[in-house]
């Protein structure tokens, strides 16, 4: 069986001759490739996304302008370059390492290139979900740019290798597009004998300080790390990117029976959440422990890599980084959920006929069977060697919220009958109902003053610690305000939250509904494509997908409470004028 990156789907039409090609692509091909690198920089900073990065060149060759996408949720990377670019955009060349993904309704990234008099677009690939793949290079090329996508207008080898900087900028997202399931990375450490550990479970430590280093950059890059029982039992990890600030990702603890220790660092959730996820009925004394400890306990009928890959899809997540045993990793890789692999090989022997190897029992008897390794990558990093490689994956099917309790809230809606429309990250088809959305709002202050807040999630997490007459609360009003992401203004909010309850607004509870009603009517009144888009949705139900929260979410199977689309339709009913005597009120039916 081979490996390879495995995006099939895509289909190039005959290259377009350039009189000089060697000429053009040289040049083509190192701006992707700085644009590519552009789209990278906010890793480790913010969860994974979708990477974008711009380049504006003049005709002479010059870098008139950059930009690239610090989180969902910001602007975009084309406003950026055209914006540091100034009067240089004019007739000037921009290269991107993906098509736009505008999913806002407003074509931020379109415009701002089509305003600033951009001649040329060269895009590194076309965006790989479906609902916005083609959109942008369609709406550049209807406004008279010249438009060249690498690998159906332009073709060369310089051309693929820059081409391949971008698939690789994207796999996450690429992968997620092509098989419904989050990009896997497996990561081990192995003697060069092939062991993970000593005969007797001793592991500390077979790679080197450069190599452990490298483990922490890549914590940082991926939405959550995940280990199994044995993993907590032997070794107490923290599982933290301990890069002192930026994203810290969710840990997650694969058990079938949760056998696990009473007392362990990653019962801690102070700072960072953990995860366990168990078959149905495991330990339910355990449960109720974990629970008290803050510690978020999923069950599955059936518990294995694949199931679980597919809950986390549905809970958006683009990366997730694997650190387990052999046993698990083994069943990782059959369950075909592993797409590539960091094995650091430390030059040392352990020996030992017991001594754990990186990947457990595959089935296979014979050499012909084995996993044959293409797109394999070498790397020395301190004294030991990291050796990469990639793999492809199979399709997956999503889950459906369910659509109960919606007719009371908005009468255009049929139950049982009416479409569904879901949406979660702001990359979805419908992003722009999320509290996450780029949208800046004005609402007044404490004071009767117009105060502006980056988004809805901004204004929302900042009311949490309102009127508390307390000057840690009021510093935090300004830094949740301030926040370069509305990802980062949830994070301070939700820790500041939990780390001090006392220090938010006694109210709270009984408020919030309202607070994020009132921002999400002013988003909603002061875009006027985004009202459009929202009447453009009258008789369907408008569920916000997230699996994990049961109140603003409707859930993994529709159990959740689902009050952000609840909100959204109300707002719809009040828009088209069918709302009921309670129009202008908060108050939800059940």
């Amino acid at each position: 069986m081979a490996f390879s990156l495995g995006i099939n789907s895509f289909r190039f039409s005959p290259i377009i001759c350039y009189a000089n090609p060697n000429h053009f692509h040289s040049n083509d091909a190192a701006f992707i490739k700085r644009a590519a690198e552009l789209a990278d920089k906010s890793a480790g900073f913010t969860s994974p996304h979708p990477n974008f990065g711009c380049v504006i060149a003049t005709p002479s060759g010059n870098v008139a302008g950059e930009g690239y996408l610090y989180a969902q949720g910001t602007k975009p990377a084309e406003i950026q370059a055209v914006e540091a670019a100034a009067g240089s955009s004019k007739g000037a060349t921009a290269y991107l390492n993906m098509e736009p993904g505008d999913c806002h309704g407003d074509h931020t990234a379109v415009s701002a290139l089509v305003e600033a008099g951009i001649a040329r677009v060269v895009v590194g690939i076309r965006h790989p979900l479906r609902h916005l793949q083609g959109n942008a290079v369609r709406a550049l090329r209807s406004q008279g740019i010249q438009v060249d996508v690498l690998g159906e207008d332009l073709q060369s080898k310089i051309v693929e290798d820059a081409r391949k900087s971008c698939l690789l900028v994207n796999a996450p997202l690429i992968h997620r597009a092509t098989s419904r399931v989050p990009f896997s990375i497996l990561k081990y450490a192995m003697t060069l004998d092939g062991k993970i550990a000593a005969s007797t479970g001793h592991a500390a430590w077979i790679s080197s300080r450069k190599s452990r280093n490298r483990v922490f950059e890549l914590r940082g890059r991926s939405d959550a790390i995940i280990v199994g029982g044995n993993t907590v039992r032997r070794d107490n990890p923290r599982l933290t990117a301990r890069h002192g600030g930026g994203h810290m990702p969710m840990r997650i603890v694969m058990s079938q029976t949760l056998d696990l220790p009473e007392e362990a660092i990653l019962w801690d959730v102070s700072d960072v959440s953990t995860i366990v996820v168990t078959q149905r009925g495991a330990r339910r004394s355990f449960q109720k422990l974990l629970a008290s400890k803050g510690v978020e306990v999923v069950e599955f009928d059936v518990l294995n890599p694949r199931e679980v890959m597919e809950y986390f899809h549905d809970r958006g997540y683009l990366s997730i980084l694997w650190e387990c045993g052999g046993t698990l990793a083994a069943s990782a890789i059959s369950a075909g959920v592993i797409h590539k692999v960091f094995a650091f090989v430390a030059p040392k022997i352990i020996g030992g006929k017991s001594a754990p190897t990186p990947v457990g029992e595959l089935g296979m008897v014979e050499m012909s069977q084995a996993l044959d390794l293409i797109d394999v990558c070498y790397e020395q990093v301190g004294p030991d060697m990291l050796i990469s490689f990639l793999q492809p994956i199979p399709e997956l099917t999503p889950v459906i919220p369910s659509e109960d309790e919606t007719f009371a809230i908005d009468p255009t809606v049929t139950p049982y009958e009416s479409s569904i429309i879901f949406f979660y990250k702001t990359w979805d088809p419908y992003g722009a109902f999320s509290n996450f959305s780029p949208h800046p709002i004005q609402m007044f202050d404490s004071n009767g003053d117009y105060a502006t807040w980056s988004s809805v999630e901004h204004y929302y997490q900042a009311h949490k610690f309102l009127g508390v007459n307390d000057p840690v609360a009021k510093d935090c009003i300004e830094k949740i305000k301030s926040a370069k992401s509305p990802e980062e203004a949830a994070r301070m909010g939700r820790s500041m939250q939990r780390q001090c309850p006392n220090l938010v607004r006694s109210d709270w509870d009984n408020v919030k509904i309202d607070v994020m009603y009132k921002a999400l009517k002013r988003k909603f009144s002061i875009y006027p494509h985004l009202n459009s888009m929202l009447l453009s949705t009258a008789g369907s139900v408008l569920v916000e997908a997230s699996p994990h929260d049961l109140f603003w979410g409707g859930g993994r199977e529709g159990e959740g409470l689902n009050y952000l689309g609840r909100l959204l339709m109300q707002l719809r009913s009040e828009f088209l004028g069918e709302s009921s005597s309670s129009s202008g009120t908060t108050c939800l039916a059940l």
